[in-house]
């Protein structure tokens, strides 16, 4: 079987949606190794005692990679049935991760209420992926 036969031809959109999702975090990684240089926080050291900023630089990755695998999970299942929306829907979602991280870069944990708008994302490939599960269950 042919996996270009299997998914829809809008699946493409899904894929660079993930490519997206890569970028950013490889973002994300590189900063905290830049403020790792800058505030000289060694490994295996994950937190400072004394630089604040590096603490809330570290926690918009950390955060970032504790609800990944998660949506890479939803965003699959929402995928293979409505690929454009789930598409849109991740871009949103990876976009606000970006907003979110330059809030917290910022020393001020409030600021990264900024990538609020990614629940719209978050919650919208959840929502669609249960509506998957409805359709495949049969109730409609």
């Amino acid at each position: 079987m042919d996996i270009l036969t299997v998914l829809p031809s809008s699946f493409g959109y899904v894929i660079f949606t993930y490519l997206y999702s890569w970028i950013m975090l490889g973002y994300l990684a590189v900063k905290v190794g830049a403020a790792r240089n800058k505030f000289n926080v060694k490994y295996p050291t994950m937190y400072s005692d004394k630089e604040q900023v590096f603490n809330c630089i570290q926690r918009a990755h950390q955060n970032t990679l504790e609800v990944y695998p998660q949506w890479l999970v939803f965003q699959t299942i929402a995928a293979l049935a409505y690929p454009l929306t789930a598409s849109v829907l991740g871009a949103i979602w990876v976009t606000s991760r970006f907003s979110y991280a330059w809030g917290y870069y910022t020393g001020d944990p409030e600021k990264r209420m900024n990538g609020v708008y990614g629940y719209i994302g978050y919650f919208g490939v959840i929502i669609l992926s249960i509506c998957v599960a409805l359709q495949l269950l049969g109730f409609f």
